[in-house]
């Protein structure tokens, strides 16, 4: 028996629903059909575009790049009406790729500042005679050669013998040589040893349990709650000059801020709960990046952090800020790259808006890419270009070129908002450009600020990828002791510092620094010390 005929057919079905005689209950079912699949698509769309952000997420690429040849097919969108006369003698000819410098290929020359051990290679004695008359040859010169080699680290005893001195005569005096003072009062690790295992783990990511299993390949059997208590005292230790470092950013004309959570355990309950890690950027007068790290995600955290500051914060729209923002103290300036993400994102249910934004952003990008470049060549051509003077061509460049296309966008935006659906992906993108776009032209006001928060990110990242291998914090004072922490081997990373070499030497001295000449600990001071800089 077939399994057709088991089914009804679409006939009999629709015989059975018992459709109305009257043409107007006709017409209305028909549009209240029309409109449920309307709905039923939008919905569909809806679902469709957060299977494919999940799969995306799990399995895809992270980069947000499009082909740009997608994008000759929206060229007419933004075309001039009218084309403008071109002045000739002003055009300047963007350089060909084969005529830009190209960068060297093949092996890289060997650090300088690494260590030599010199081994000769000699001749055998019966072939220092000359073959010819038998006489001894005599050396001329030698032929040298650099090979990269590796001896893994190796841990090493400090024993501190102090001098004892007596009266012989006496015998009751006895004076003991001081000994110099630790990191860790009576403690095991040197300063050597605590500026490795913070290194390791706070910017080179590798968590305790792991450094435990490496030192105990060396003969040494160090618990990793013994290491933990290490890293809570050398936060304590570094505490000082991270709040003088916060003093000094407070100081700058704009910061740039993000967040991210981290899992913190809870002996109360019977899984971690989130807490939050707050990275802030000082400007280029203060290139210092610190951490911050509270319980929960409210807006006391950066509120109580960035008191008493006056500037600009650039950051993304997030709720918390806004206080600050209304006092008006703290100006807001937005991030492109989060607008243009928003896009998108919703370039699988919008494509041809989605892509029309993307060009118009891209080209934002474009003008600050070329503005750079320049200012770059400038900078190798005059190298006494002062600071205020390169922002200042930056301004001008940005007031030139990207405030008309800035002005199209808002067209764009404006016209498109009343046909987009406001819950649909393109609405919403549409939707979080036009509320922060004060915010978002502000960049064109100082050629010190930034088109995006991209800095904050990248700052952030390091939080990401530390958390991906230690798992979560401890405690609140975990949480605290890792952004001390951090703020030192971040602003190390940022300055192209040595992070063990400086922690190990300002370990050594911070405990007996004078509180006054506390700034000669700074990371930048300190590198301008051991540099020999002026």
């Amino acid at each position: 028996m077939s399994t057709d005929a088991t089914l009804p057919s679409t006939k009999d079905a629709c015989d059975q629903i018992g459709l109305p005689d009257d043409v107007a209950t006709l017409h209305a079912m028909i549009r209240e059909l029309l409109k449920s699949l309307h709905d039923s698509e939008h919905e569909k769309e809806g679902l469709r575009h957060r299977l494919d952000q999940l799969l995306r997420r799990l399995y895809g690429p992270r980069s947000e790049k499009i082909d740009p040849s997608q994008l000759l097919l929206f060229a007419d969108a933004f075309a001039d009406p009218e084309p403008t006369k071109v002045d000739h003698a002003e055009v300047q000819v963007e350089p060909t790729v084969d005529s830009k410098i190209r960068k060297g290929h093949g092996r890289k020359k060997i650090s300088a500042d690494l260590p030599r051990v010199r081994i000769e290679h000699d001749l055998p004695e019966a072939e220092k005679i000359c073959a010819c008359c038998g006489e001894s040859l005599t050396a001329i010169g030698e032929d040298t050669s650099e090979q990269l080699d590796y001896e893994p680290a190796s841990l090493f005893v400090c024993v501190h013998a102090r001098k004892k001195y007596a009266c012989k005569k006496c015998q009751d005096d006895v004076i003991t040589a001081d000994k110099p003072a630790e990191p860790i009062d009576k403690g095991l690790p040197g300063p050597g040893l605590l500026a490795h295992v913070a290194t390791s783990k706070y910017a080179d990511h590798l968590p305790l349990y792991r450094q435990e299993g490496i030192l105990a390949r060396h003969g040494v059997e160090v618990s990793r709650k013994t290491m933990c208590d290490w890293m809570a005292k050398v936060a304590d230790l570094l505490q000082p000059i991270t709040m003088r470092l916060r003093e000094l950013v407070l100081e700058s004309k704009a910061i740039h801020t993000d967040d991210t959570s981290v899992p913190v355990q809870d002996r109360q309950l019977s899984k971690t709960r989130t807490g939050r890690l707050w990275t802030y950027l000082g400007d280029a007068d203060h290139p210092y990046t610190l951490f911050d790290f509270t319980p929960t995600r409210s807006r006391e955290g950066p509120e109580n952090w960035l008191e008493g500051y006056k500037g600009y914060l650039q950051a993304d729209a997030f709720s918390s800020y806004d206080a600050m923002f209304k006092i008006g103290k703290v100006i807001e300036v937005a991030c492109w790259a989060h607008a243009r993400r928003k896009f998108f994102e919703a370039k699988s249910t919008d494509a041809d808006r989605s892509h029309q934004m993307m060009a118009l952003i891209g080209q934002l990008y474009d003008i600050e890419r070329k503005a750079k470049e320049e200012i770059q060549k400038r900078r190798v051509a005059e190298p006494g270009l002062s600071a205020e003077h390169a922002d200042g061509m930056l301004q001008t460049r940005r007031q030139e070129q990207a405030a008309p296309i800035l002005k199209q966008i808002d067209a764009w935006l404006d016209e498109n908002a009343r046909s987009a659906l406001p819950k649909s992906p393109i609405g919403q993108a549409i939707g979080y450009t036009r509320s922060n776009w004060a915010a978002l032209n502000r960049y064109l006001e100082a050629g010190y600020l930034a088109i995006d928060n991209n800095a904050a990110e990248r700052a952030i990242k390091n939080v990401v990828i530390g958390r991906k291998n230690y798992l979560f914090c401890g405690s609140d004072e975990g949480g605290r002791t890792a952004a001390t922490i951090y703020s030192i081997t971040v602003t190390c990373k940022r300055l192209a510092l040595d992070p063990f070499r400086y922690l190990r030497d300002v370990l050594a001295a911070v405990s007996t620094h004078p509180a006054k000449d506390l700034d000669e600990l700074l990371p930048d001071r300190w590198a301008k010390e051991q540099n020999k800089l002026p």
